[in-house]
């Protein structure tokens, strides 16, 4: 079995930041037509209302924090190097979360999955990467990643 870290953000305050109890909040103009990826259409000029990302993104805010992923291990996952992770200590881990745990003192972003009989192993979205046995002793799950967030302009 793997334990659940309560205090995460205390060991690797660099890496990770803190929770907040309440947010700011920001609302944003979301309108209602939606836009296709594909050929372009007329965009309608109707606001739906407005949209406060906290809300959209944070359920439980006590118990949020934030990493940025490293690497290509989660890339099937649609998780890049460089993107900003929701974490919610609050959900218990399932079978097929992606979940942030500290494996022989390396944080790891990866999904939880079951081996034979009572083992746990975590899984990347990558076969290049080699799929990770979990012993009693040497990991920690410090949360289930609930959202990422990707740069796509560089300016």
């Amino acid at each position: 079995m793997f334990t659940l870290c309560s205090q995460p953000y205390q060991r690797l305050s660099q890496t990770v930041q803190k929770p907040v109890d309440d947010p700011s909040l920001c609302f944003l103009s979301v309108f209602s037509s939606q836009v296709p990826a594909g050929f372009p259409s007329p965009a309608e000029d109707h606001v739906e209302g407005k949209l406060d990302l906290n809300q959209h993104l944070i359920r439980r805010p006590a118990a949020t924090f934030f990493v940025r992923a490293s690497g290509e291990s989660m890339r099937d996952a649609g998780i890049f190097d460089g993107d900003l992770l929701v974490i919610d200590r609050s959900l218990t881990p399932q079978v097929g979360d992606v979940v942030i745990a500290v494996v022989q003192g390396d944080l790891t972003v990866k999904r939880l999955a079951r081996a034979r009989g009572d083992a746990w192993r975590l899984v990347a979205a990558n076969a290049a990467f080699p799929d990770i046995p979990v012993d009693e002793e040497g990991c920690e799950i410090w949360g289930v990643v609930t959202n990422s967030i990707r740069r796509h302009c560089q300016r």
